[in-house]
C-alpha cells in the first residue's frame, strides 16, 4: 500500500494553532499487518467524516509490518472524540494483540504549515 495522500476534510482557519498527532505501529506478524490493512478503509472513512480534523495521511510498509499515521486537529478533544468513536475504537482494540510496538507524539503547529511533512513526523516519533 502506498502512502495515502494528505486528505483535507475540513479547511482550518488561517493563522491558528492546530493539534498534531503522529503514530507508529509495528505488528508482531505479517498476519497482524494484513489485519491492520483490512481495518484501514473503515477508519479512513471515519477520519474523513470526523468533526475537527484538518488533515490526515497514512504511510504503510506492510512487509516490514510497520504503519505510520499523521493528522492535524482543531483540538486535543477533537482527536480524542475520533479515537473513541466509530470504527477506530473497535479496530484498535481488535488489533491490540497483534501489536509488537507502538509510539505516539503530539505537538502544536500553525494551520499555515499544513499539510504536515513526513520527515518532521519521523523526527518527532520516538
Amino acid at each position: 500500500m502506498p502512502t495515502l495522500p494528505w486528505t483535507v476534510p475540513n479547511t482550518p482557519p488561517r493563522d491558528i494553532e492546530v493539534h498534531v498527532f503522529a503514530s507508529r505501529f509495528e505488528t508482531r506478524t505479517l498476519w497482524g499487518a494484513l489485519k491492520f490493512l483490512a481495518g484501514t478503509p473503515a477508519v479512513w472513512r471515519q477520519v474523513r467524516r470526523s468533526p475537527g480534523v484538518y488533515g490526515a495521511t497514512l504511510k504503510a510498509k506492510p512487509l516490514r509490518r510497520t504503519f505510520w499515521t499523521l493528522s492535524a486537529w482543531e483540538s486535543k478533544a477533537a482527536l480524542q472524540d475520533f479515537v473513541r468513536a466509530g470504527a477506530h475504537g473497535p479496530t484498535a482494540r481488535g488489533l491490540a494483540p497483534q501489536m509488537k510496538d507502538a509510539s505516539f507524539t503530539t505537538w502544536q503547529a500553525g494551520s499555515d504549515d499544513l499539510p504536515l511533512s513526513w520527515p518532521e513526523a519521523m523526527r518527532r516519533l520516538p
